[in-house]
């Protein structure tokens, strides 16, 4: 039996902070490796513990949560942690700040149960958690304020299929729909996503998206 996933909680209103543990701890796959109530304690925690996702709130005292996150995961990171947030729908512009600081993944607050565990097991393997119907809304509310870099068009290293993916999750479009929309199979639109990840360096879809973004591969 391989080890438990080990997950540190973190969230400043401590009644939430105990549904979250005891939801976690009730897993035979799950394990809680510590809990905390503000991003300063989850930073040094996580220095600690090393687990391997942090559930992590964004409005949180001494650092808030995106602060946190990027202290853990952002880039120049010697040894970055999988942060899962979770937040709520009236907070959209802290959770595009959060995923652009590292995040590999959001949930809501108000998510059932079934889907933070999920969320949690999804972010361990490293893969991105990023609703496509949520995507649309970040993206598209937040696209102007990522700044386009002088890249062309012709300079990104992608086949033409492979930039036709990427502008398709740039969109907000899951797997399903990408090879529904290009009359391919899941694993190949699988296939492809693991190739540009790999071409351009980014570590997951949220990177790909800022990325498409930033180099004016759609609107």
């Amino acid at each position: 039996m391989s080890a438990p996933i080990r997950v540190l909680i973190c969230d400043d209103q401590a009644m939430i902070r105990t549904g979250l543990v005891t939801i976690v701890d009730a897993q035979p796959d799950l394990e809680v490796a510590g809990e905390c109530g503000d991003g300063g304690a989850a930073v040094e925690l996580a220095g600690k513990l090393r687990p391997d996702v942090v559930v992590m709130d964004v409005r949180m005292p001494v650092l808030d949560g995106i602060e946190a996150t990027r202290r853990l995961a952002g880039s120049g990171v010697d040894l970055p942690v999988k942060v899962l947030v979770v937040t709520t729908f009236n907070l959209d512009e802290y959770v595009y700040e959060a995923l652009r600081a590292g995040a590999s993944g959001f949930l809501l607050k108000d998510a059932p149960p079934s889907q933070l565990l999920h969320g949690i097991r999804t972010v361990a393997t490293g893969a991105a958690l990023l609703d496509p119907e949520v995507t649309r809304r970040l993206v598209g509310r937040f696209a102007a304020r990522i700044r386009p870099s002088s890249t062309e068009p012709g300079d990104v290293p992608l086949t033409p299929r492979e930039l036709e993916v990427l502008r398709l999750i740039a969109n907000g479009l899951s797997n399903g729909e990408i090879a529904a929309t290009l009359v391919i199979s899941q694993e190949t639109v699988k296939t492809f996503v693991s190739r540009i990840l790999t071409k351009l360096d980014l570590r997951d879809r949220v990177q790909a998206v800022v990325y498409a973004y930033r180099n004016s591969l759609v609107d």
